[in-house]
C-alpha cells in the first residue's frame, strides 16, 4: 500500500479542522507546487494512507488520514476569492488537482521533528532532509511502520 505525508499549516487547515468536517472528510486543495501536484494527479489513490503533518507552528506529525476520493481538478484555482487562485489555468486543461481525505486517527501525542530526527529508522525520510519543503511526499513502507511504532511507544510511555 502506498503511504504519503501531507503538510498543512495549522492556521490554514489543521487536523482539528479535518475532525470537524462533515464525515471527517475534506478536499485537500490549494496545492500549488508542480511536483506535489504530480503526486496528487498521478500517484495518490483512494485507499492510500497519509500522515498529517502540521508545518510551521510546532511542526510534527499529528495524525493519520485515508485518501477517499479523487484525484480531480481543484476548483479553487478558478475562484478569484480563494486563497490559492490561478486564473491562468483553464477548465479544459486544469493545472491543479486535489484528493479527498478522511480522518482515521489523531495521534495522542504529536511527533515533533526533533523526536523524528533522533530515530535511526527514519534516516532518508523526505520530511527530514535538509531543505525539504514539499507539501506532498511519498513515505516508504519501512518509514511508515517506524512512525506508527514510534507513535505507539510514545502513547504507551504516556500511560505510565
Amino acid at each position: 500500500m502506498p503511504y504519503w505525508l501531507f503538510k498543512s499549516e495549522p492556521g490554514c487547515f489543521s487536523i482539528q479542522d479535518l475532525a470537524a468536517s462533515p464525515k471527517k472528510t475534506a478536499a485537500w486543495d490549494g496545492v500549488r507546487n508542480y511536483q506535489a501536484r504530480n503526486f496528487l494527479r498521478d500517484d495518490v489513490k483512494p485507499g492510500d494512507l497519509v500522515l498529517f503533518h502540521h508545518s510551521v507552528t510546532d511542526p510534527g506529525i499529528v495524525g493519520l488520514m485515508e485518501v477517499t476520493g479523487g484525484p480531480r481538478p481543484d476548483p479553487t484555482q478558478w475562484d478569484p476569492e480563494s486563497e490559492h487562485p490561478d486564473l491562468s489555468s483553464s477548465e479544459d486543461n486544469p493545472r491543479w488537482y486535489l484528493v479527498d481525505v478522511t480522518l482515521r486517527e489523531i495521534f495522542p501525542v504529536p511527533l515533533p521533528l526533533p523526536v523524528l530526527r533522533k530515530q535511526p529508522e527514519l534516516v532518508g525520510l523526505e520530511l527530514l532532509k535538509k531543505g525539504s519543503r514539499l507539501s506532498i511526499q511519498p513515505v516508504s513502507d519501512m518509514h511508515f511502520a517506524a512512525i506508527m511504532a514510534l507513535k505507539e511507544s510514545i502513547k504507551q510511555e504516556g500511560k505510565k
